[in-house]
């Protein structure tokens, strides 16, 4: 699933990373805690999470994510942006919860990190 596709199906907007719209993701997952992306996020894949802490971005870009959607209508500050243009990880925003925001994810075709479907 591209990029701009996530943005469409969870109305978001694109805090940065326009540029990178049609990169392609393999997977999805949702995490609040650094310790479950470190274990279960695949390289490439999306990650839906309502942290706007630089630690989500560093966290991500040694995981080889290829987007970041922050969930629950949170705005990043400007330092969490510019750290994810200069990791060129495209940022997504979203007013959708995380539950729901990875439901319409799922029910429009992306995969689990467990590969389910």
């Amino acid at each position: 699933m591209k990029v701009s596709e996530i943005k469409d199906i969870l109305k978001a907007s694109v805090a940065t990373g326009e540029k990178d719209l049609d990169r392609t993701v393999v997977a999805g997952g949702g995490a609040d805690l650094m310790e479950d992306i470190l274990s279960a996020v695949a390289k490439g894949s999306v990650l839906l999470t309502g942290l706007t802490e630089e630690k989500v971005l560093r966290t991500a870009e040694i995981s080889g994510v290829g987007a970041i959607v922050i969930v629950r209508g949170k705005k990043p500050g400007e330092r969490f942006i510019e750290l994810a243009k200069s990791c060129k990880i495209p940022l997504l925003l979203t007013n959708y919860s995380l539950f729901v925001a990875s439901g319409r994810l799922y029910m429009s075709g992306l995969r689990g990190l467990d590969g389910s479907w």
